[in-house]
């Protein structure tokens, strides 16, 4: 397979610039929106979403110092 030639070579890396160029470009008109507007929703109706949180607060709440009323 021979070689491609510096020109062949340069065609290729700007037609991939001017894609990437086309994503960026597409990026940046989707960061006028913060992030957390973009993805709220995402987790509604979600009974995997509630397990986590639900899990999430048992284990902080297991890490919380017991309160040492039954100690007298």
């Amino acid at each position: 397979m021979p070689t491609p030639s510096i020109e062949e070579r340069l065609t290729a890396v700007e037609q991939e610039l001017a894609q990437l160029k086309q994503q960026l470009a597409t990026k940046n008109s989707q960061a006028a929106m913060p992030w957390w507007e973009q993805i709220f929703g995402t987790f509604a109706n979600s009974e995997a979403y509630d397990d986590a949180m639900r899990l999430g607060r048992e284990y902080r709440e297991s890490l919380r110092p017991k309160d040492d009323e039954d100690a007298d």
